[in-house]
């Protein structure tokens, strides 16, 4: 194991008490492994297949799990889509894509997947920790939509977007300006999954209930009583039995009219 400055292994030293890995090829695991072990982490569990890996993921609660793209009974970025819609709590834990095929195709599905970091082998233990370290000390905001579960995805340089917004770099400055940005965001999210209700309604709950819960910090933080009180009735809707798209239609409809979300700009 090459040195380590040991604050910095303090630092990543909390996701890496339980860690999951998934790979089909035991050759791959077992290197993967004792580097890892070498991070000093705690307890590391080894699954090949994708169900198996899903039931350890329930029983372990890792936090940070590393796959494989695909190998027999294994296809990695469906195990990420799978884990981001589950319901377990460790769903939103940091996923790394460990592989060999590493063209752009490969990187753009891995990161609209739900991946976190993607690692290309054959790689170093340098580049492994400093995986580790973008993940631990280095969060990102987190997505709850319905086309789209997972971290902020403008953390990967996939190069097929040029507009607006392409790096993380690119938040507002200000306060005013962040709040806004996360309020239209927000709004965005409504309008999509009130769209996409059917194709996925559990799901379209879940991404309801988030940004009803973001909009009603924001409103707090803004003293904005007129979006406090329509993201109420929003609540209200969602805590009145199981809801459905056309319960949700009104109070979504009164807040996207109080504050219609952006128009997106063109890449390019």
């Amino acid at each position: 194991m090459f040195a380590v400055d040991p604050r910095v292994l303090a630092k990543v030293a909390p996701i890496l008490r339980r860690v999951l890995v998934v790979d089909p090829n035991p050759h791959a695991a077992r290197l993967l492994t004792e580097i890892i072990k070498g991070m000093g982490a705690g307890e590391i569990v080894v699954e090949q297949s994708q169900q198996r890996a899903l039931q350890a993921a329930a029983d372990l609660e890792p936090g940070i799990i590393f796959t494989e793209r695909n190998g027999d009974n294994l296809e990695g970025e469906a195990l990420a889509r799978a884990l981001r819609r589950s319901s377990l709590p460790c769903r939103r834990a940091p996923i790394i894509m460990v592989t060999a095929d590493a063209t752009a195709s490969t990187i753009i599905g891995a990161r609209d997947s739900g991946v976190h970091e993607f690692l290309r082998k054959p790689f170093t233990s340098a580049d492994l920790l400093k995986r580790v370290e973008n993940v631990a000390l280095k969060p990102r905001d987190w997505v709850e939509a319905v086309g789209y579960v997972g971290p902020d995805r403008r953390r990967f340089n996939s190069g097929e977007f040029s507009g607006d917004r392409k790096r993380k770099a690119d938040r507002p400055a200000t306060g005013a300006a962040a709040m806004a940005a996360a309020k239209d965001q927000a709004m965005r999210i409504l309008a999509a999954a009130l769209d996409q209700f059917d194709s996925d309604p559990m799901q379209a709950v879940r991404a309801i209930r988030e940004q009803a819960a973001t909009l009603k910090s924001l409103a707090m933080k803004a003293s904005d009583s007129r979006l406090a009180v329509a993201v109420g009735a929003l609540e209200v809707t969602l805590a009145s039995g199981p809801p459905s798209k056309a319960t949700l239609a009104a109070p979504i409809g009164s807040l996207l009219a109080m504050a219609p979300p952006e128009p997106m700009k063109k890449a390019g």
